[in-house]
Formats: structure tokens, C-alpha cells, sequence
């Protein structure tokens, strides 16, 4: 009896450490990160997931059901020239930073629309895209012009 207590409550406690765990799992995702200065010096880290390849690019972050705060996802690209996105099945508002070899945000599209194909162009040669949460920016007080720092990522390899 005593050892059948003993057992049930070793499996109600692995089963609360592993719900609590698993909430971190899913945000693991991004593992490297960058960091947006804005004009007034205010200085915002945010952690991405990188997309460094045709594929990744192209999935980019559709089919996700939430991006939380302070996170996002950056592309980077082979080459500078003009970057054009749409929403097709993306489920959640994003703001898009268009960045350009210089880091500087060259275009911000603010809260798109979810499953849009319109285009949403960079209006300029860039080199790097970031989408984060629909609406962070204009929390965080990020516009065009503000800096983004890459750090390493500015010279990581890229297909």
C-alpha cells in the first residue's frame, strides 16, 4: 500500500516538472539574438529564430498560432536588394523591419494583416528582415531609422 503511494505521488511530480517545463520548450526556438537601439537610445534585445536558408525564408512564420513578446524571426539573405513579404498563411498580425547592410530599419510595416497576399515591399535594398509580435514596435517605440545591432549574425552563413 505504502509503495503504491509512494509511486503515484512519483507520477503526479514528474507530471507537474514536465508541465512545467514544456511552457520553455516551446519559446526555445530562438536561440540567438539581436538588439534594436532606437533614435532616443533606447536600447530592446530580442531573441530570433534565424531563417537562413530558401526554405526557412520561405516559411518564415506561417502556421504559428503566437509569437510572444520580445521575440521573433530574422532573415537573412544571400545578398542585398529589395525584399518583398506577404501574410499567406500566417495566423498572427507581425511587424516587418526591413533592414539594410548598414542595420538600419529602411521600412516598417506595423501590425499586417493576417493571411494578406498583398505585398508588403521593402521599398529599398536589404540584406535583413525581422518580424516580431503585431504592434511591439510602436509598444517599444521602434520606427524607421532605428538601428539594428546583429552583431555575429551579420556574417552568418546564409544559402
Amino acid at each position: 500500500m505504502r509503495a503504491a503511494r509512494t509511486l503515484r505521488l512519483r507520477m503526479v511530480l514528474a507530471l507537474v516538472l514536465l508541465l512545467s517545463v514544456l511552457p520553455g520548450c516551446r519559446s526555445s526556438r530562438a536561440a540567438e539574438a539581436v538588439e534594436i537601439v532606437t533614435r532616443s537610445g533606447k536600447s530592446i534585445p530580442v531573441a530570433v529564430e534565424l531563417a537562413t536558408t530558401p526554405e526557412a525564408r520561405q516559411l518564415g512564420l506561417m502556421y504559428r498560432d503566437a509569437l510572444e513578446p520580445g521575440t521573433g524571426m530574422l532573415f537573412i539573405f544571400p545578398h542585398l536588394a529589395p525584399q518583398s513579404f506577404w501574410m499567406r498563411n500566417t495566423k498572427i498580425p507581425l511587424d516587418i523591419l526591413f533592414i539594410d547592410e548598414a542595420e538600419k530599419i529602411v521600412r516598417l510595416h506595423a501590425r499586417t494583416t493576417p493571411f494578406s497576399e498583398a505585398s508588403l515591399p521593402s521599398g529599398a535594398p536589404v540584406r535583413y528582415v525581422l518580424e516580431v509580435p503585431g504592434g511591439w514596435c510602436a509598444g517599444n517605440g521602434v520606427a524607421e531609422g532605428d538601428t539594428v545591432h546583429l552583431g555575429p549574425l551579420a556574417t552568418h552563413p546564409v544559402r
